[in-house]
């Protein structure tokens, strides 16, 4: 897969001719570290990275150094034996499978930003293809000087670029010689941020239980309502009906008693029933139509509250499931950062807000910039892993 020119980049020096070299931000901070424990005693890398060709321009990048286990010195001549091969094409093939040994690094105090015959044998004899990188820096003085072997040479590059992206291959290559080095934050500080935030998280899982609660209680009150309107008039429909029926009985006895009655007596007697049948069918129809309208409000009333109740459950429970996860996802982060020396960037992050989740301070951006190579601290993204100091 042919590689994109970087875009987020930052221009070292006069760039100009062919080939092009983008340093990793990842490398460069990784070559700062190796010259803070240089000395007299030179220390060493070797570069990985990859060779490409777009439209006639050539393109060199550098995304992994790998440190030499041992960089000898015989008088004034650098010597790379076989065991410091093997160990780094080991390491090569571990963090950087699909990358090429491109060069090599060396730094020490008082070093000579000068090519000597000897450093151009050694290179040709170490890296003989062509564009081949070689980089010498002064650990004192923090001067660096970069050279590209061109017509069988080693030529020295006015300027070169310094490109940002996502390089976890060297992240995690840092975070694996800081271990094997043995190197440990100078100090341990509590995490306030996170037992804080932890707090808040336990105060707002409290706010919404009890809130559930209440909203548990209103609608359970509302059912108990409900239930016992719909009792209180289904007795009252009840009584009525016993009322009509009596009164329809003493009637039909009455007319058995009053059978002996002339028949004019019997008409009216009939009428009069009749009517009042009439009437009590009327108003039983009434009842029956007034009766089938509160039972129709009472089962919409009454269907909604159990999915209402349904909808509170299914919000507290989909509320406490968020705010556990969300606590297990803090503690696990707090527990990565603390064990391995790494923080990764989360939403809203800031190197403010990072150094005072880690140390409870703003004192450490400064040591976070210059352990992780930003020159820029607007130049974080979510999901970054930064080295600790």
């Amino acid at each position: 897969m042919e590689r994109q020119i970087p875009k987020n980049v930052r221009q070292i020096g006069n760039v100009s001719g062919s080939p092009k070299v983008y340093i990793e931000d990842y490398v460069d901070t990784f070559f700062a570290q190796l010259c803070e424990k240089a000395g007299e005693e030179p220390i060493g890398a070797f570069l990985v990275g990859e060779t490409q060709k777009v439209e006639e321009e050539e393109y060199i990048y550098i995304y992994g150094a790998i440190q030499m286990h041992q960089l000898k010195m015989q008088g004034e001549n650098y010597v790379i034996d076989e065991d410091t091969w093997k160990n780094a094409y080991e390491d090569c093939k571990m963090y950087f499978e699909d990358g090429e040994m491109m060069g090599w690094f060396v730094t020490h105090s008082g070093m000579p930003l000068q090519l000597g015959s000897n450093i151009v044998k050694l290179h040709r004899k170490s890296f003989p293809k062509k564009n081949t990188v070689f980089i010498m820096k002064d650990s004192v003085e923090k001067e660096e000087a970069f050279f590209i072997q061109k017509f069988n040479d080693l030529i020295e590059m006015g300027g070169h670029y310094t490109y940002y992206e996502k390089n976890p291959s060297m992240q995690n290559y840092m975070i694996a010689s800081r271990k094997k080095n043995g190197v440990s934050p100078t100090e341990t500080v509590e995490d306030r941020a996170a037992k804080d935030f932890r707090s808040v998280v336990r105060s707002k899982e409290d706010r919404q239980r009890k809130k559930s609660n209440r909203l548990l209680h209103v609608a359970s009150a509302c059912l108990v309502v409900i239930v016992l309107a719909m009792f209180a008039t289904t007795i009252n429909n009840l009584d009525k009906m016993k009322s009509v029926q009596t009164a329809l009985n003493k009637i039909e006895q009455d007319n058995i008693s009053d059978e002996n009655e002339d028949t004019n007596t019997d008409e009216i007697l009939e009428e009069d029933v009749e009517n009042m049948s009439n009437e009590d069918d009327e108003k039983n129809s009434s009842d029956k139509i007034e009766q089938e309208d509160k039972q129709k409000q009472q089962t919409d009333v009454q269907d909604n509250p159990p999915v209402k109740e349904d909808t509170v459950e299914e919000h507290a429970q989909s509320e406490s499931t968020s705010s556990t996860n969300l606590q297990s996802e803090v503690v696990e982060n707090n527990v990565q950062s603390g064990n391995d020396g790494v923080y990764m960037v989360e939403q809203g992050d800031t190197l403010v807000i990072i150094s005072k989740k880690i140390y409870g301070d703003m004192d450490h951006v400064d040591v976070i910039c210059k352990m992780n190579g930003i020159q820029d601290g607007n130049l974080i993204y979510v999901g970054q892993k930064l080295v600790l100091p």
